[in-house]
């Protein structure tokens, strides 16, 4: 088992790291950090003695004063080989830097230099290093006007605002979820390279990027459709704008019911995408579900009796309830990495229809326990 350590475990790429590798309790046992440590000796000497492998994350990334940004990015990685250098311990070390890099800001080259910094240690001290140049990450729970403009886009779009284009250009992007398994690799592997440019997965002009976001919620949020998703990409990006909804107050959503003498008649999903329709009959009190997934797209409608169903974001203690009655038919979507359960509240039997975007396979369920 290795010992990791993240800096920035807060941020964006940070939080979806630390529960990539929180899936695999038999391999990885994660050494806390506090982003304070930088500049407590004896706090920042415990965490790198107790670490095999150290992932620096932390940095600024955005601030009014530019030369604010330098002088940070640059003193974190400093701070973090003094204490390396003090304890004597040669942790693999990794840092995931940016393609800024190469242009012609103080943010590239605080990155560059960060870099460069752990290298020249690792050189010194015949020590693994993995220096990774990423290209712009995306994916659910970034920050709008901070991490990138895809998190900005799906934020305003999805909250009625309006969002500008300053300037149309190509965007190279990758799923956060996949610069995870990179890192994950290159653990496992024990790689040590200075600069590993990694190639950009997608490519596409920052209007065309807008216009996909717009038609989710056109089709999505406006009219309960799951929009037709035709590759990879589309649906990691689908799942980031699902993300960004205030699903607190946008579930359940209430069916249309067509009724007439013969009783009632009710569409339960329009979709664009092959998947598995199921559904379940579960007694007074029992509860069923409590795991959660990573790129799965799922309906749970309640078509008759009485239900609770609960999400909780994973990593996060906030709990959302929706309660849900068959007399008047409603549904509500599973967003990724949100913990997911369903209960029958009632005295009666409680029916539920399930659809979700691909059947159940066993040697890849995409389905992670935890307890909402």
């Amino acid at each position: 088992m290795k010992k990791i350590g993240i800096t920035g475990q807060n941020g964006f790429l940070g939080y979806h790291l630390l529960q990539g590798l929180s899936r695999f309790p038999q391999e990885f046992e994660i050494i806390p950090f506090e982003r304070s440590w930088f500049y407590e000796e004896r706090a920042l000497d415990s965490f790198v003695q107790a670490c095999d492998v150290i992932i620096h994350l932390a940095a600024l990334n955005r601030h009014n004063n530019q030369e604010t940004i330098y002088a940070v990015n640059t003193e974190l990685p400093r701070n973090l080989v003094d204490a390396l250098e003090r304890t004597n311990a040669t942790p693999h070390v990794l840092i995931s830097s940016s393609i800024q890099e190469d242009r012609d800001n103080l943010y590239g080259a605080s990155k560059k230099e960060a870099r460069l910094i752990l290298a020249d240690w690792a050189m010194r001290q015949e020590a693994c290093f993995t220096g990774l140049i990423m290209p712009n990450i995306f994916g659910p729970f970034g920050h709008p006007k901070y991490n990138s403009v895809v998190a900005t886009f799906c934020h305003q779009v999805s909250r009625d605002e309006m969002p500008t284009i300053e300037v149309d250009s190509l965007l190279n992007l990758i799923y956060v979820g996949d610069v995870v398994q990179i890192i994950m690799e290159s653990i496992r592997n024990n790689t040590h390279v200075i600069e590993k440019r990694i190639e950009a997965t997608y490519q596409i002009m920052v209007t065309d990027l807008l216009k996909k976001i717009e038609s989710f919620k056109k089709i999505y949020q406006e009219h309960g459709d799951i929009p037709k998703i035709q590759n990879t990409f589309e649906l990691q990006l689908f799942n980031t704008y699902r993300c960004y909804m205030d699903i607190k107050n946008y579930f359940p959503r209430p069916f249309i019911q067509h009724t007439d003498a013969r009783g009632a008649f009710v569409e339960i999903a329009r979709h664009g995408t092959a998947g598995q329709t199921s559904y379940s009959i579960t007694v007074p009190g029992i509860t069923r579900g409590n795991h959660f997934h990573t790129r799965k797209i799922e309906r749970f409608a309640v078509i008759k009796g009485k239900a609770l169903i609960q999400l909780r974001r994973i990593g996060t203690e906030e709990v959302f309830d929706f309660y849900l009655d068959g007399d008047t038919p409603a549904y509500v979507d599973m967003p990724i990495w949100y913990t997911h359960n369903i209960k029958n509240i009632g005295d009666d039997t409680l029916y539920t229809i399930f659809w979700i975007n691909e059947p159940y396979d066993e040697g890849d369920p995409d389905t992670w326990f935890e307890i909402v």
